[in-house]
């Protein structure tokens, strides 16, 4: 792992750094499979232009919450929070947005604004800079530097932290404002000043006997006789007790940030520990501050001030020490529903008919043919349990076929396969596995690995669990898709540690460069939930218990985002002027209500339910939420019905909202988490020839309402010692799902007491 922070040393003069490109493509037998290294004729990839320090190495983390600069010569706006962040050639605006949020219908908003609220960090030294490289970054703080060899600052910051702590050389520290400030508290001959840009104080920390010129003017500059230390935070108020405790902690920088996991199978408990590292320039304390976003403080044990901050995700709670830990529950999952009482096991069998028919293709690209691997998967145990050996057998062959040939890099004449013909091919430059053919820019951009290759690692998932030797077999292959997506090795020398995942915000990004206004962005929320079920069902199948924990780590952390960010299920964090009931897509800046790829309320509510699977029993954990997100969209629905009917000089329609147009099966399947008799009112009233979304089955829609109709509502306050069991609640009555996926039989105890005897590789329930 890289260092945040370290001694001051040379830069080299250069606008970037660039790893030599490969010579030739060649590929790379990894186990039965193989991989190319370098792309294939004509593919595209990511730019050859890293913005990184000379002496900064290793595969570069993209996807993450800083990743633009990494890809523009100034960052985009970025937001760790409570800070907001942006480097440009006069140095480092830092902003804080709290104060501003607000929201509507569209969003709730808390970008980086014009300036007028801001104060920028800049060299006494450097006018104007050239670029901002990445120096060097942790688990959840990156270090960027400034400047040249004998004139520079390194400036570090991150996720929870109010500071952003620096290192000058060569020059002093200037801090330059929209207007001149209101300073409350310090004088020019002292180290400490608080200073109040419009409606936000910040802390001005300058080594001891440091003294100030420009008070009175919006151009500060700092006189350190040559001491290099100095850091700004924003504080949560202007009271002298507030500036005097940030002041005691300000010359201890972060110097490093650690993230580390277990899952506790007996007790169904997930933990994270979060460390912090730092460097005292300054006198005994060594202990930093730091704000906990509300899915951490709802789960932690750590040492509270009475101090918050405003935050798009609500309200940021103030900590201090070394670290936190946080302890939270594994939410129910399964590899499938059981086949309930209400289930006509004939009429199953003839929906598995019907969603198997054709021959459909076994090359795509990653992110279409996942989603097609993704389907055939769901729906091998449900062909199981109905004793349809055809269609297990026609699944497993496509997903066998369909992995097998994305696995294989060369031809049957042992050339390298070109990108339409099904491949992976390694990136060295920035240290990435791509999928081609590619899209949504998981090519260029490095988009969505997540999205495509969690696809990919679930199908692989459900053959394992009914063959592990194939598992074993294709490994390698297996290993380098977890690798891409979420290393769990901060010394892997091909990918960066958790690409996709950021620890400390508790969710996914989707982006790969995050070169926007609002920062990065993740929209659907239920295939990152898919992703690491993904992997927590792999590793469970193989025996990997390290591969199974990191799962069980990523599923629950996200679960816990989604939770709060995407819907709110507590009805606590969203803004009372944000009348919509989903976060369709969190960003850095803001919560948006809306899509990538339509305004149809049906997909701004169901790109965060899709796949529906057994591992989305989390979706309804919390019923009394289904219903206030399902009221939300009916209204929402009429709405559009009536938007939509006006643009074409028609008259409204007249209907309740139910008059689905898009994933009805998606929405009746959600539906049923709270009311399923509404659900399977709605199913058996399709139309004929009605067609599901195409990641979704017949067969899984009719199975999923059947199962809910009979077992009742999830009940989230049971869990059992296994990672792949349910409780749900039907008129007062409990039944427990277990899925034993070892090859030897188990007894599974449930947290109410109840035990069950769980034959080897298979379902069973009381």
């Amino acid at each position: 792992m890289n260092s945040i922070f370290s001694r001051i040393r040379l830069f080299m003069a250069l606008s970037f750094f660039l790893i030599p490109t490969v010579d030739a493509v060649e590929a790379v037998a990894v186990g039965a499979g193989s991989y190319l290294r370098g792309l294939p004729e004509g593919a595209k990839g990511p730019p050859d232009t890293i913005y990184r320090a000379i002496d900064n190495s290793g595969a570069m983390p993209t996807s993450d919450w800083w990743s633009s600069l990494a890809w523009v010569p100034f960052s985009h706006a970025m937001y760790p929070h409570p800070l907001a962040i942006k480097a440009n050639e006069r140095g480092l605006r830092i902003s804080y947005p709290g104060p501003g949020i607000t929201a509507n219908k569209a969003a709730i908003f808390g970008f980086m604004g014009g300036g007028s609220d801001d104060l920028v960090i800049g060299h006494s030294e450097i006018e104007t800079f050239t670029e901002a490289r990445v120096a060097g970054w942790s688990d959840w703080f990156v270090t960027t530097e400034m400047g040249e060899p004998s004139r520079s600052m390194r400036l570090t910051f991150g996720h929870g932290s109010p500071f952003v702590f620096v290192l000058f050389a060569g020059g002093e520290p200037v801090i330059t404002f929209a207007k001149p400030p209101i300073v409350f508290a310090g004088k020019p001959n002292d180290a400490v000043l608080g200073v109040r840009v419009g409606s936000r104080s910040y802390g001005l920390f300058a080594p001891a006997n440091s003294s100030w010129t420009g008070l009175g003017t919006a151009r500060f500059t700092a006189a350190t006789h040559g001491k290099p230390h100095f850091s700004v935070a924003v504080l949560p108020d202007d009271t002298p007790a507030t500036l005097e405790l940030f002041q005691r902690h300000a010359y201890a920088h972060v110097a490093d940030t650690r993230v580390s996991w277990s899952y506790d199978e007996k007790g169904a408990a997930v933990g994270t520990t979060f460390s912090f590292a730092t460097h005292a320039h300054e006198g005994a304390e060594t202990n930093t501050l730091f704000a906990l976003y509300p899915h951490q403080w709802r789960a932690a044990d750590a040492d509270f001030t009475d101090h918050t901050y405003a935050s798009v995700r609500g309200p940021m709670k103030l900590a201090r020490g070394s670290g936190f830990h946080t302890s939270m529950i594994l939410p129910p999952a399964l590899p499938s529903l059981p086949l309930t009482v209400g289930t006509d096991r004939k009429k199953l069998r003839e929906l598995l008919a019907s969603d198997l028919a054709g021959k459909p293709p076994q090359i795509g690209d990653t992110y279409w043919l996942g989603k097609q691997l993704g389907k055939w998967a769901t729906l091998i145990p449900l062909a199981e349990l109905a004793d349809d050996t055809e269609s297990v057998a026609e699944c497993d062959r496509r997903i066998r076929d369909a992995l097998e040939r994305f696995f294989t890099a060369t031809t049957s004449g042992e050339t390298t396969k070109k990108a339409r013909d099904g491949v992976f091919a390694y990136e060295p430059k920035w240290g990435t596995l791509i999928g081609y053919p590619a899209s949504y820019g998981s090519d260029a951009d490095l988009n969505d690995h997540h999205f495509h290759y969690g696809y990919f690692l679930r199908a692989a998932g459900e053959i394992a669990r009914r063959d592990p030797k194939w598992a074993v077999k294709w490994s390698g292959m297996l290993k380098l898709l977890v690798r891409d997506i979420a290393s769990p090795d901060r010394n892997d020398a091909m990918f960066p540690f958790l690409r996709c995942f950021d620890p400390y915000a508790g969710h996914s990004w989707a982006s790969g460069h995050a070169k926007f206004g609002d920062g990065n962005n993740n929209e659907s929320s239920s295939e990152a939930a898919n992703a690491w079920f993904g992997l927590m069902l792999l590793g469970e199948a193989t025996g990997d218990t390290r591969l199974r924990n990191l799962g069980a780590w990523l599923f629950t952390t996200e679960v816990a985002a989604i939770e709060d960010y995407w819907f709110d299920v507590r009805d606590e964090l969203h803004p009372s002027d944000y009348p919509v009931s989903v976060v369709t897509m969190v960003w850095g800046g803001k919560g948006a209500n809306g899509t990538w790829f339509s305004g149809n309320p049906e997909c701004i509510h169901g790109i965060n339910f899709l796949p529906i699977t057994g591992g989305s029993l989390y979706l309804g954990r919390w019923p009394e939420y289904v219903r206030r997100n399902y009221a939300s969209l009916l209204r929402e629905n009429v709405e559009w019905d009536a938007r939509n009917a006006k643009r074409k000089n028609q008259p409204p329609p007249s209907h309740d909202g139910t008059a689905f147009d898009q994933w009805e099966d998606l929405i009746w399947m959600f539906r049923a988490l709270s009311d399923p008799s509404d659900a399977r009112r709605m199913w058996e009233g399709r139309p004929a020839g009605f067609k599901p979304e195409s990641g979704n089955s017949l067969a899984q829609t009719y199975a999923w309402i059947s199962a809910i109709n009979d077992l009742g509502t999830v009940e989230r306050s049971v869990t059992g010692d296994t990672p792949f069991a349910a409780t749900f609640l039907q008129k007062g009555k409990r039944t427990h799902v277990v899925w034993n996926l070892a090859a030897a039989e188990r007894t599974v105890t449930f947290s109410d007491g109840t035990t069950l005897k769980c034959a080897p590789r298979s379902i069973t329930q009381d």
